[in-house]
């Protein structure tokens, strides 16, 4: 994906309550093969956009927050359920958004594969992009969701 400083992107959840928009740039775009993404999914890969939380700003309070571990909070939408964010302390100021709750899941195209090693056997992936066992952040800095 290309996209200028000034770029903006708007999503939202499945019944509209919870809308939000990202300004600039992403950070990375990438794959999650984590069992814990996996189960807040309920799908065998979970694919994500990073941004800097001062990019994202939530139309409302709408967003619920569940702790699903000591310093990971993942946002959803308490009337829908769909799943919307990821933030951990581990990644410092970033908030990483659910690609498919996007206006335009199309423009985000990701550029890897992070936790790997957890995938689903079954799941065959047959791109040619980069596969990294955990996050990748020893790799190329800053990547996907932490557990």
């Amino acid at each position: 994906m290309t996209s200028k400083s000034d770029d903006t992107h708007s999503g939202r959840c499945l019944c509209g309550l919870v809308r939000y928009r990202a300004r600039g740039a992403p950070l990375w775009i990438a794959h999650c093969h984590c069992n814990s993404c996996r189960r807040h999914t309920g799908s065998p890969v979970a694919t994500f956009v990073g941004f800097n939380r001062g990019q994202v700003d939530f139309a409302s309070n709408d967003r619920s927050i569940y702790e699903s571990s000591p310093g990971v909070r993942r946002g959803f939408c308490a009337r829908c359920g769909t799943p919307l964010s990821y933030e951990s302390e581990r990644t410092g100021d970033e908030l990483h958004l659910y690609v498919c709750t996007l206006d335009d899941p199309q423009n985000f195209v990701p550029t890897g594969h992070v936790f790997h090693a957890e995938r689903v056997p079954w799941y065959e992936i047959h791109d040619a992009l980069p596969r990294f066992e955990g996050s990748g952040s020893g790799e190329i800095g800053s990547w996907g969701p932490l557990k």
